[in-house]
């Protein structure tokens, strides 16, 4: 009996996967989307390096934050100025005959971009301050520095600002000096002021959407709507709405309530919780459609209607999960909040960016650290909490 051979059968050889063709032509692919991207963009590394010194002094104010100061005293001394087409002639300052603190113009009234003389006397010898002009409508903005000599009087010359507004025009000299002590900055009560009304805006928005996207969630979740036509219509109808409203910015909301019912935290809270109207509905109704299917053959097998199956075999599967989504959703209204403001919807970001616009970092910085610090405990809260509920 002849002796059995066996033969073995060679694999085919195959080439590693970056030598493959498929693989050489989706990396040309990805390198001609990100080559074009890099030109779209214009990425240039090198101005990182070049013009960081034009960053830099914003940086360092914004890591120094306005947190407490010195106890301080002020003295204010103002005159009046009439703002008109022509320029009246300056007239020599005359020192008061009073020993008050006394601010004295060389015009008394004049146009945009006149020059004039403001001299102080009777102040506080020795201190410094600045010169501060205010328009009709109260609005002020910084002339000058100023110092005081040992008998409490000093010299500038200034310059009518173009943002002069209205006829009845005030210059002030304030000045300020440290009495001993510190306390916490008016900068730092105002900003925790304000992010205590941003919390309550994002909880009050979140509040405000769960009544509307807990239901909607259920007329969008596939599962629960694909037996009949009508249901089908249904969930694409509730579906699209919730891409619509998501789709729209809550920055481009905060703008459009804001005319609507004015500037302040209502038009916040209307525009964060319409848009967390879709977002919670999209997670609620996504997260019913990814239930075990046991309980709800087996409760509808019991004769049980559309409505107790939905009671006893979905609400139960769901219910953590939704708190969870709820308080992550309040948590990201907090850090939204801070942005819309910036479009008058109300919170600390209104006041962030006055301060940014007035170009005070210091203040700003003050503001960004404590949304840090509040965003980090609610973030904190939230993982805990979603913890121990899934």
């Amino acid at each position: 009996m002849p002796a059995e051979t066996t033969t073995s059968k060679q694999l085919p050889h195959q080439a590693p996967f970056y030598a493959r063709s498929r693989f050489l032509l989706i990396a040309l692919a990805l390198g001609l989307v990100y080559s074009y991207g890099w030109r779209v963009t214009e990425i240039d590394l090198r101005e990182l390096i070049r013009d960081f010194h034009l960053v830099k002094p914003l940086v360092t104010a914004l890591a120094h934050p306005d947190l407490i100061t010195a106890n301080t005293e002020s003295a204010t001394a103002e005159a009046s100025f009439l703002l008109g087409p022509s320029a009246l002639p300056p007239k020599p300052i005359q020192p008061p005959k009073t020993s008050r603190p006394t601010l004295r113009l060389s015009r008394q009234g004049g146009k945009i971009g006149d020059t004039l003389t403001a001299e102080g006397f009777n102040l506080k010898p020795d201190s410094q301050g600045k010169l501060v002009w205010v328009n009709s409508i109260g609005q002020e903005f910084p002339l000058a520095a100023i110092a005081t000599d040992g008998k409490g009087r000093f010299y500038r010359e200034i310059r009518v600002p173009d943002l002069a507004r209205g006829k009845e025009q005030r210059v002030k000299a304030v000045l300020t000096w440290e009495t001993g002590g510190w306390r916490i900055s008016h900068t730092l009560k105002l900003a925790a002021d304000k992010m205590i009304e941003t919390i309550f805006l994002a909880l009050m928005a979140t509040s405000l959407a769960i009544p509307v996207a807990v239901p909607l969630s259920f007329l969008g979740a596939r599962n629960l709507m694909s037996p009949h036509p009508l249901g089908m219509a249904v969930y694409y109808a509730v579906r699209t709405l919730f891409n619509v409203l998501r789709s729209i910015e809550p920055l481009i909301l905060a703008i459009l309530f804001a005319v609507w019912v004015g500037i302040g935290p209502f038009a916040g809270v209307l525009a964060l919780g319409l848009h967390s109207v879709a977002a919670l509905g999209k997670l609620y109704s996504e997260q019913i459609e990814s239930i075990d299917p046991g309980p709800v053959e087996a409760v509808t097998a019991t004769g049980a209607t559309r409505l107790q199956m939905i009671l006893y075999a979905v609400v139960p599967q769901v219910a953590p999960q939704f708190l969870a989504f709820t308080f992550y959703r309040w948590d990201i209204n907090v850090r939204m909040s801070t942005i819309i403001g910036f479009v008058g919807g109300g919170g600390i970001g209104f006041l962030l960016q006055q301060w940014i616009n007035l170009l005070q970092y210091n203040q700003a910085g003050t503001a960004l650290l404590i949304i840090t610090l509040v965003v980090i405990t609610l973030d904190t809260i939230s993982a805990k909490v979603r913890q121990k509920v899934i």
